[in-house]
């Protein structure tokens, strides 16, 4: 469904006051081309004048014009312009199957206006311009360049001083934490919380889903601390078999069971005066939660086979990305111990909700991995192009950072060229989840497991635009005709969203 989107200025607004057939105003004009299906109105104007536009213009189109009521404390206001234009996008995105045909019209409004469409339209919501005039009529307006949104929203949004400071350096000016890497409004007030927990000694509770960076935070608590120069012991609860969690934990005496020829400490003794971090804490069996909830009450550890209690002094930092609560409801973990672990709680969030980071963090990750490949035979220093950077910014990433660092891993390898592009990325992306077959018809495929419609799409889109380009031998006109598109700047956004040009011209180069 191709849609319209705009703001309604002043000169449509006069154009329905005054009934004038000669000039109708931005918004009349595009519509009148039939182009559109629907249009969707921004106003920030009296809501008579609105709604007089609105029954005029109805007997004008036959697209269906919805109107979004927004409020603006100026009409140039860049970073109102910009909360309010994406709230409305995405409230009218959320529920549409496949990619939107979206249109920005450049000429009403402001021209802090028309700036927000371009940004929006080359990065979040890739989308047509247009512009018109009495002269000229309505026509094209192309923007022959490539934009990077990381940056927008911080720049648009924040306002303190600390926080511009943070988004220009990219990371805390406090060395503790300066392997994570931030800007958004969520990661900074979590690492300010992090920062204080550290000075304290009481247990930590790290929740995030899987990815997300939780080991890392941990171990810059541990290196701001006060325990700083003392131990920091990892321990992946759920990597330990069941039979084995007590001894490797807590440490086992000689003979105390088959295979144990001489004492051991466990991890608790080996994090002697320093900080154990407990990963995955939630896989540990019920029984080795009993025996550590004692520990955490009583500061002394008991080896296996022991009869002999020894005091300890550890700092204890778990982390889960399972819903602990929901686990204490279930029977399936202890809520005394879930109290006495969840003292400070510190809730890492997915990298789809740090609005502004994934940009840097990509530029970032691509640094170090430079740097790790550094002499390494036939590797050449990567860096993204502009298309490549939104294509991740796009990127739902639910691997969170590991995922993202790993797509980056593999791109930097495979490439051959010193700048990464939207193709590279793209072939770097890991497959649908699920690992259906490539056989199985698309219609017929199991939901027991759920499926990725998202992808599943983009499947179906870049199989259809690729045979299109390749069945008219690269002409995009006849491409768009069998694709049933209306222009073949409609069919150079899909191709360009779905990376589909370059294979299916290879394609057709090859046939010809």
């Amino acid at each position: 469904m191709a849609t319209l989107a705009a703001w309604i200025g002043i000169a449509d607004l006069q154009a329905a006051e005054r009934g004038d057939e000669a000039d109708v105003g931005p918004i009349a004009q595009a519509l009148s081309s039939d182009r559109f299906d629907h249009a969707l109105l921004l106003a920030d104007h009296e809501p008579h004048r609105v709604q007089s536009f609105t029954a005029w213009l109805s007997h004008r189109t036959s697209a269906t014009i919805h109107i979004e009521r927004v409020s603006l404390s100026s009409p140039t206001d860049f970073a109102e312009i910009y909360r309010c234009a994406t709230a409305v996008l995405d409230q009218h995105l959320q529920h549409k199957a496949g990619p939107a045909d979206l249109t920005f019209h450049l000429s009403p409004g402001t021209p802090a206006m028309a700036a927000i469409w371009l940004i929006l339209g080359k990065t979040k919501y890739p989308a047509q311009f247009i512009q018109s005039s009495r002269q000229r009529g309505v026509e094209a307006a192309p923007f022959p360049f490539d934009l990077a949104a990381e940056l927008v929203p911080s720049y648009l949004r924040q306002a303190d001083r600390r926080l511009e400071e943070l988004s220009e350096m990219g990371a805390p000016s406090g060395g503790r934490f300066g392997d994570i890497i931030y800007r958004s409004d969520r990661m900074t007030r979590l690492v300010a919380r992090a920062e204080r927990a550290a000075l304290r000694a009481v247990p930590i509770l790290i929740e995030g889903e899987s990815g997300t960076g939780k080991e890392l935070l941990a171990k810059a608590v541990h290196a701001a601390s006060p325990r700083s120069g003392r131990p920091l012991r990892v321990v992946n609860c759920g990597a330990i078999p069941d039979e084995l969690v007590e001894a490797e934990l807590f440490g086992h005496e000689r003979g105390a069971f088959t295979g144990a020829t001489h004492a051991r400490p466990g991890y608790f003794e080996d994090a002697e005066g320093g900080t154990l971090f407990l990963d995955e804490v939630g896989e540990l069996p019920l029984r080795a939660q009993v025996k550590l909830l004692r520990v955490l009450q009583e500061g002394a550890v008991t080896r296996v086979g022991a009869t002999r209690a020894r005091r300890i002094d550890v700092r204890i930092i778990a982390a889960t990305n399972r819903d602990l609560m929901a686990e204490v409801a279930e029977g399936r973990f202890r809520e005394d111990l879930f109290f006495r672990l969840a003292v400070l709680i510190l809730k890492v969030p997915p990298l789809r909700d740090r609005e502004g980071d994934v940009g840097l963090l990509a530029d970032g990750l691509l640094n170090r991995i430079n740097d790790a490949n550094d002499g390494q035979p036939g590797y050449h220093p990567k860096t993204l192009s502009a298309a490549a950077k939104n294509l991740i910014l796009r990127h739902n990433w639910p691997g969170n950072v590991r995922e993202l660092q790993n797509t980056l891993q593999r791109a930097a390898v495979w490439s051959e060229g010193d700048v990464l592009g939207v193709e590279d990325i793209r072939d770097a992306l890991l497959p649908l989840r699920g690992g259906e077959p490539a056989e199985e018809p698309i219609l017929g495929r199991s939901m027991a497991g759920g499926i990725d419609l998202k992808a599943l799409m983009s499947l179906v889109a870049r199989h259809y635009l690729t045979r299109a380009i390749e069945e008219a031998q690269g002409n995009k006109t006849k491409a768009a005709e069998l694709l049933g598109m209306p222009s073949y700047q409609t069919l150079t956004n899909w191709l360009e969203r779905y990376g589909a040009e370059r294979v299916g011209t290879r394609r057709a180069q090859g046939r010809a």
